[in-house]
């Protein structure tokens, strides 16, 4: 398992969308937060219409000649007045069920053999949290955001839900995952880690070598967010700084870029394959 490539797709995962351009706590849309992956306390989300979740489930098929054991990393940020407090609780599956149980989440994770040496892996996430506030602000000092999951085998190999064996198509379509989708992790090939992401990725997912770092504004736009970030006046600037570490780091990254960093942004192509002649 590569898992300094994995920690770096989970982080982009963990901070996407936490803040907002033009990362300072005074503009709405920082004030009126709109997250990835939010689990809301429970007695929110059932007073609500149905568009906002206490509980997440992902599914994913395990090959294995023995019984698997997995280790499942749940990882989220807590809201705070100053910024977001990263947070992890680690689970691990060895018999059929397992749980954890905290104040802030319930993990529970289940294996069940389907056929022969094909496994399904389920792992379910709750808020268990209390609720006495009236509104979605209030709520979201509740929450877990940016939820996500890191799931590792010590044996066999995960089955890509988006590309699966046409022997195992049947099996991997009746996988349901709810607020969470399950992608294969690390390096092309590898079948011993996937991310449960609440954004939809592609299996294998890499951070572009053109990126001098996240800019968490839910875009690919980092050239245009660039160029913004150093026509702001001094006061903005100010204002930025105070927003947190990670704003700072954005900030101090940009007004000390190269040119030749600057240029990368403009664009690249890739995977373009000669024309056969006719």
């Amino acid at each position: 398992m590569n898992a300094k490539l994995i920690e770096e797709i989970a982080d982009a995962v963990l901070y996407e969308g936490y803040l907002l351009y033009p990362y300072r706590m005074s503009a709405l849309k920082n004030q009126k937060r709109w997250n990835f992956g939010v689990l809301y306390p429970r007695a929110y989300a059932e007073a609500q219409t149905g568009a906002d979740a206490w509980t997440m489930q992902t599914e994913c098929l395990v090959r294995s000649n023995a019984e698997p054991s997995a280790s499942v990393r749940a990882r989220f940020l807590r809201l705070r007045l100053d910024g977001a407090v990263p947070r992890e609780r680690l689970l691990d599956l060895v018999d059929d069920t397992a749980e954890l149980e905290t104040s802030e989440v319930v993990i529970g994770a289940n294996r069940r053999r389907l056929s022969g040496d094909l496994y399904k892996l389920r792992v379910t996430l709750t808020n268990p949290a209390p609720f006495h506030g009236a509104t979605r602000e209030d709520a979201l000092a509740d929450s877990l955001v940016s939820v996500h999951l890191i799931l590792g085998l010590d044996q066999g190999e995960f089955i890509s839900l988006l590309e699966p064996p046409d022997a195992l198509r049947e099996a991997a379509a009746t996988c349901k995952n709810e607020g969470l989708w399950p992608v294969l992790v690390g390096e092309d090939g590898a079948r011993d880690a996937m991310l449960a992401s609440p954004i939809i990725l592609y299996d294998y997912p890499k951070i572009a070598p053109e990126s001098p770092g996240a800019l968490f504004d839910g875009t690919e736009i980092d050239e245009i967010l660039t160029l913004r970030i150093l026509t702001m006046t001094d006061q903005e600037k100010a204002e930025m700084a105070q927003a947190g570490e990670r704003t700072r780091e954005i900030l101090r990254r940009t007004e000390s870029m190269p040119p030749e960093q600057f240029m990368k942004l403009h664009g690249a192509v890739r995977g373009l394959q000669p024309k056969e002649p006719l």
